[in-house]
C-alpha cells in the first residue's frame, strides 16, 4: 500500500512537473505531506501541502500557492457543499495515523514474506543467511515500530470545532476506545498530537492479526531488538529520543496488554 503527496491542479490531477512524495509515512516531514488532500486542524507554524492548488502560474515559484489559508483551513464548508458528507472536516490527526499505519502494515507484510521465503530456500538447500536477515529486518522494523525517526511537530494539531478540545476529536476518541488498556488506564492508541503522533511511542499495530501471524523466528528477533532498545542496551544516538519514561511506560503497557510477550520484558525501574 502506498501513501502519496502530490502537487495538485484545480481539477485534481497531479502536477508531476513540481515533483511530490511517492512514499509518505510518519518519518516524512509534515511540510511534504498531504498534497492532494483536504486538511483541517493544523495551526501555529506548521506548513503542509494540503488544500493547495497549483497552476501553470506557479511553475516558477510553487511555494506561492502555499498560504495561511491553505495551512490553516478551519472547515471544508468553504470548499464545497459538505451537507452530503458525514463531516465538514478532514482531521489532521487521522491523516497522521493513516500515514503511520500504511507503512507499518507494509513492513509487517514484507518481513513475513522475506523470512518465509528465506526459510523455504534453506529447506531446499539454498545458501541463505537467515540469522543476518532476521537481524537486519528486525532493526528496521523496531525503529519504525518505536517511532525512532518520527518527524516532530513544530506546534500542536488541534481538534475540529465542536469537540471538547485537546486531542478529543471523534476520531481520537474512537481510536483510543479500541484499547486495550493497562492497569493504569494507558493505551498505545492514545494520541498526543502536541509533539508527536502517539502519547506512548510504540505502534498499536503490534496488536494486529498480521503481526501475530508473523513467523515465530521473526517475532522473536523483533522482540529481542525491542527489548534491547527499551531497556537501554543500545547506545546509538538515535535512540536517545526515547526517554526513560517513554520506555518504562511502553514496557508496562505491553506487559499488561500484549499476549505472547516474552518473559524477558521486565519492569524498568
Amino acid at each position: 500500500m502506498m501513501v502519496r503527496s502530490m502537487f495538485t491542479a484545480p481539477d485534481g490531477r497531479p502536477r508531476l512537473i513540481f515533483g511530490g512524495s511517492l512514499a509518505v509515512d510518519h518519518r516524512t516531514p509534515i511540510e511534504d505531506r498531504w498534497g492532494g488532500y483536504y486538511v483541517t486542524g493544523v495551526t501555529g507554524a506548521i506548513r503542509h501541502l494540503g488544500n493547495a492548488m497549483f497552476t501553470d502560474a506557479d511553475l516558477d515559484n510553487p511555494q506561492s500557492a502555499l498560504t495561511p489559508k491553505t495551512f490553516r483551513l478551519i472547515s471544508l464548508a468553504s470548499k464545497f457543499d459538505s451537507r452530503n458528507y458525514l463531516w465538514s472536516y478532514s482531521d489532521a490527526g487521522a491523516l497522521m495515523v493513516f500515514d503511520h499505519q500504511m507503512y507499518m502494515q507494509n513492513l509487517i507484510t514484507r518481513v513475513g514474506w522475506e523470512i518465509r521465503a528465506a526459510q523455504y530456500d534453506v529447506q531446499h538447500k539454498q545458501a541463505v543467511n537467515v540469522a543476518d536477515l532476521l537481524r537486519e529486518t528486525a532493526q528496521e522494523f523496531v525503529d519504525y515500530l518505536l517511532f525512532v525517526e518520527e518527524a516532530p511537530l513544530s506546534s500542536a494539531i488541534e481538534s475540529p470545532p465542536g469537540s471538547s478540545g485537546g486531542v478529543s476529536s471523534a476520531f481520537a476518541r474512537k481510536l483510543a476506545a479500541q484499547g486495550p488498556r493497562d492497569r493504569k488506564g494507558r493505551s498505545l492508541r492514545d494520541l498526543d498530537l502536541q509533539r508527536r503522533l502517539l502519547r506512548y511511542p510504540c505502534s498499536y499495530m503490534i496488536y494486529s492479526a498480521a503481526f501475530d501471524a508473523l513467523p515465530a523466528e521473526a517475532k522473536e528477533a523483533i522482540y529481542q531488538r525491542m527489548w534491547q532498545v527499551l531497556s537501554g542496551g543500545l547506545q546509538e544516538k538515535k535512540y536517545a529520543r526515547l526517554s526513560h519514561a517513554d520506555c518504562r511506560a511502553i514496557v508496562e503497557i505491553l506487559r499488561d496488554t500484549k499476549r505472547g510477550l516474552p518473559g524477558y520484558f521486565q519492569p524498568i525501574p
